[in-house]
């Protein structure tokens, strides 16, 4: 998942996430979101960088016929998807650093693992201040760093060997935010006092290492640049590298550590 924030996907790539990322990965932290803004009923909240919108159905539980959750997000497909899969709640398309809100719309701001990917993040997060009510909180959360990753990091250094030095720049963009101090200086600098941080191992669920592998390689670059034997090299290594997470009846259950982190307007 190293695509920029401003690329159009495909929508069989929106399929895709929506297919297997939300349900291995996506969803598991969407409650510790939803938890860390307090998200309360009849609450307005905005779910910033939606994708197929998990965040924004987890928040819609939580406030009730009587709040009201909006996702944006700059990507067509994504926002096809989300309409499927998001009933009820309103979606639009735009880009973080120009939210289509007046100042001070939303009780609560998330976003959810999209920080990375945005050209500015500081402009991005300065935007989400913008549109939270002074009293409201806005909720960041991305992958801690590259080395704090039990089962990624290794995955991505047999990719090195097999797609040569290039596969760490293609597969490292999900991992540039995750240093805690700079993410909370991007935070500060943008407006928000800091409320509260919380750094959590969550897990990426997959029915083997083998679909681990081809989810994180397959949609990538990496996988164009490796040969099928090649690929089929790293998915035996991958194996045998990752067989402590792999619990008795063959499921992958791949660690994830990221933080959170919570702040008011100031």
């Amino acid at each position: 998942m190293t695509t920029p924030e401003t690329f159009q996907i495909p929508l069989e790539t929106a399929e895709l996430y929506e297919a297997r990322f939300v349900p291995a990965l996506f969803a598991d932290w969407a409650p510790h979101v939803v938890d860390m803004g307090d998200v309360a009923t009849g609450q307005s909240v905005l779910d910033v960088a939606c994708g197929t919108g998990i965040v924004a159905r987890t928040a819609a539980a939580r406030v009730g016929p009587a709040g009201h959750v909006v996702g944006v997000d700059l990507n067509d497909a994504m926002l096809t998807v989300a309409e499927r899969v998001c009933p009820g709640i309103e979606l639009r398309q735009a880009d973080v650093t120009d939210l289509p809100f007046d100042a001070a719309t939303f009780d609560v701001v998330l976003c959810q693992m999209a920080l990375m990917f945005f050209p500015d993040p500081q402009a991005a997060v300065r935007e989400m201040r913008r549109v939270v009510t002074p009293q409201g909180t806005v909720v960041i959360m991305v992958p801690s760093s590259l080395d704090a990753q039990p089962a990624y990091r290794p995955l991505v250094e047999l990719a090195a060997r097999h797609a040569g030095p290039e596969a760490v720049a293609m597969l490292s963009a999900y991992w540039t935010c995750g240093d805690l101090d700079e993410l909370l200086h991007t935070a500060r600098s943008a407006g928000l006092d800091v409320l509260a941080t919380r750094t959590r191992m969550g897990t990426a669920r997959f029915a083997s290492v083998d679909e681990f592998v081809a989810v994180e390689i397959e949609s990538t670059p990496v996988r164009e640049r490796l040969t099928d034997d090649e690929y089929e090299a790293l998915r035996r290594e991958a194996n045998g590298v990752l067989h402590e997470f792999v619990t008795a009846d063959g499921t992958a259950e791949i660690p994830l550590e990221g933080h959170l982190v919570a702040g008011r307007p100031r």
